[in-house]
């Protein structure tokens, strides 16, 4: 007893191959009436959907709708994979020049000296200048808790000192045994 073949299986079968999902209606997918034309190489103008497929046809190009909430919605003739592999590259760039910001922590203690305070400022400054935040909390460990103040000046000063490099985000304030602030940089012009 002999089977019949087998249909080939995956995107092999033009029957199972599904529509590709597109960001844009392109050429057959554009159903309305009229289409307002705008691009290179075309005048610039209301055409019925005939027309552009045509005109599109001609250049050996595609028709893409790029504002179909307008009236009539807008279309371009392009090369549709050209168009998407530039927007793909564009948004990569972007994407690379956009830097994550961090938040570095700096620690005292109610009692943290002068030197201790100028050493830490310095790289509180350091990190506000490479866009940054910073976060600076004063631990208390045992009975420091009754310093409560202490703390508080201390993180006042602290921000006085960053006002040229930083914004303080909010005031100081408590959680369990810690008193902490958060600056963030102020936003520099890029050379």
């Amino acid at each position: 007893m002999a089977f019949p073949p087998r249909p080939p299986r995956g995107n092999f079968n033009p029957r199972f191959r599904k529509e590709q999902q597109q960001e844009h209606r392109t050429n057959q997918m554009i159903r309305v009436p009229q289409v307002r034309l705008v691009g290179e190489n075309i005048e610039v103008g209301v055409y019925s959907i005939q027309d552009a497929l045509r005109l599109a046809q001609e250049q050996q190009l595609d028709l893409v709708e790029i504002s179909p909430n307008a009236d009539p919605p807008v279309c371009k003739i392009i090369d549709y994979n050209k168009f998407l592999y530039e927007k793909k590259k564009k948004e990569k760039e972007m994407k690379a020049k956009s830097k994550a910001s961090e938040v570095k922590e700096i620690r005292f203690t109610p009692n943290t000296d002068d030197h201790d305070f100028d050493f830490k400022a310095k790289h509180a400054e350091k990190f506000l200048k490479d866009g940054d935040k910073v976060k600076a909390y004063v631990q208390f460990k045992g009975r420091a808790i009754q310093f409560k103040e202490r703390g508080e000046l201390l993180l006042l000063k602290f921000a006085e000192r960053l006002n040229e490099v930083g914004v303080l985000e909010g005031m100081p304030k408590m959680e369990g045994k810690r008193m902490l602030a958060i600056w963030a940089p102020k936003s520099q012009k890029k050379k």
